[in-house]
């Protein structure tokens, strides 16, 4: 990676003030308690007082000392003169041009605990922090160099330069990252790196590599491309590519990897030393086969949520168009049950005033059109979802193959049956009618028992 990561605006604003200190900054890093006073107390004329406090506190909140300390933030000088009693801050002026300011520095650095980045001890505790960072996280090295800042202020580090820490921070990122692709690529065999670098291969008869093919997910959402995210799979597991990665690696780090060789150009990654080169193509086959499930099942929910919405508009508007014939259903019975209900008619004459009112022919056809109508309360549109079969069985039989090995075959895989056995019922009705009945009972009933 570059030596120079940071942007000018993060150099400018390392080790010095970056506008006025919010009220909780001020109340946290240029509080005075009753030891600091007492320190501050020691010095003569109000100037110095001032300049001591100032210096004690801003190392407290940019961890370093500043040298010029015209570029306090007056805010900052104000919250500090307040807590001196000091009638006029305009002294701090005074004791930027003095040579004490120097005195004072060293006098807070052995006083406070302060020690240099140099010290033995702080270097071997930041490294192992920022070592233990890089070596199970991702973090970009903007984030890192932030992160280091806040570590050496809590711990009472004053900062190095820039460049220093700039430094130190690649140092320790590239040797965690060369720590994984040495963990990586130590166990593998001579057969399994040459099926590994076969990857960047372009064929003759091609015009793109084995990796581009592979990492190429599905984009369009119809059956035949879940068809090709199912080949993918397969292809996946046709490269017979058997790989044992040390469980001291973290999954965090295998998986960054991935996702740069999922996005990496094949010549780029050609072109990368030895090691980094064959632990990205680990990392990469080892995610693989995961990734390409993942779009496959994507692009599978997808479908079958599309099935599932155009068989519930397809059965509302079915529903609509016969609702006419329902509602004169529905009136016919209507009179027949409030002749049921009225007590002026007698039990003995009830069938003889009922076809009466309705002829028995009409209300025959009145019964059999609201069975024919009439949907459960839990209705899914089962007697739409039949007609989706021919769209469902150009994948079912490839979405059955791949996912044979996998032990949630059945539960991601058994709802579909139901649109196969909708098509052909050759069993005893739910209804109790003929076997090649598919009123909404039976069809439930079949959906139930997968």
């Amino acid at each position: 990676m570059p030596i120079g990561f940071l942007t000018d605006a993060q150099r400018r604003s390392y080790g010095r003030f970056n506008g006025e200190p919010t009220s909780d900054q001020l109340a946290r890093y240029f509080h005075l308690d009753d030891g600091d006073l007492k320190i501050i107390g020691e010095r003569r004329g109000d100037h110095n007082r001032l300049g001591f406090a100032v210096q004690l506190c801003t190392v407290r909140f940019l961890g370093a000392f500043l040298e010029d300390l015209s570029e306090t933030a007056p805010g900052a000088v104000a919250f500090l003169g307040r807590q001196l009693s000091l009638q006029d801050p305009s002294v701090f002026s005074n004791y930027c041009l003095s040579e004490a300011r120097w005195d004072h520095a060293s006098e807070i650095q052995s006083r406070y605990g302060l020690r240099e980045f140099t010290d033995p001890s702080a270097r071997f505790r930041l490294d192992r922090w920022l070592y233990a960072l890089c070596w199970t996280g991702t973090d970009r090295p903007s984030a890192l160099f932030d992160r280091a800042i806040a570590w050496l202020i809590t711990h009472k580090i004053l900062l190095p330069g820039v460049t220093v820490l700039e430094r130190h921070i690649v140092r320790i990122r590239t040797r965690a990252q060369e720590r994984v692709w040495l963990r990586l690529t130590q166990a593998v065999s001579a057969e399994t790196k040459a099926k590994l670098e076969a990857l960047l291969m372009v064929p003759e008869e091609g015009h793109v590599s084995m990796l581009d093919r592979l990492r190429k997910g599905p984009f369009l959402r119809s059956a035949p491309e879940l068809v090709r995210a199912l080949r993918r799979i397969d292809g996946v597991r046709g490269l017979g590519i058997n790989l044992s990665v040390s469980s001291r690696v973290p999954p965090t780090r295998v998986q960054a990897l991935a996702r740069f060789a999922t996005m990496a150009k094949a010549s780029a990654i050609k072109r990368m030393p030895d090691h980094r080169r064959l632990g990205t193509l680990i990392a990469f086959v080892l995610n693989l086969e995961a990734i390409a499930l993942d779009d496959a099942l994507d692009l599978l929910d997808i479908l079958i949520t599309e099935i599932f919405a155009d068989a519930t508009r397809a059965g509302e508007k079915a529903r609509l168009r016969t609702i006419k014939d329902l509602d004169e259903a529905a009136g016919r019975l209507g009179q027949v049950c409030a002749l049921l209900l009225d007590p002026s008619v007698a039990d003995s004459t009830l069938r003889e005033a009922v076809f009466a009112v309705v002829k028995r022919e009409d209300l025959e056809a009145a019964l059999r059109q609201v069975e024919n109508l009439v949907r459960p309360p839990e209705d899914m549109y089962y007697r739409e979802l039949k007609e989706s079969y021919r769209r469902v069985r150009t994948f079912l039989p490839s979405a059955n193959g791949t996912f044979r090995r996998y032990a949630w075959r059945s539960a991601c895989l058994g709802s579909l049956g139901i649109f196969a056995q909708a098509r052909r019922i050759r069993r005893p009705s739910a209804c109790g009618r003929s076997a090649d009945c598919h009123c909404n009972s039976c069809l439930a009933s079949i959906c139930l028992r997968r």
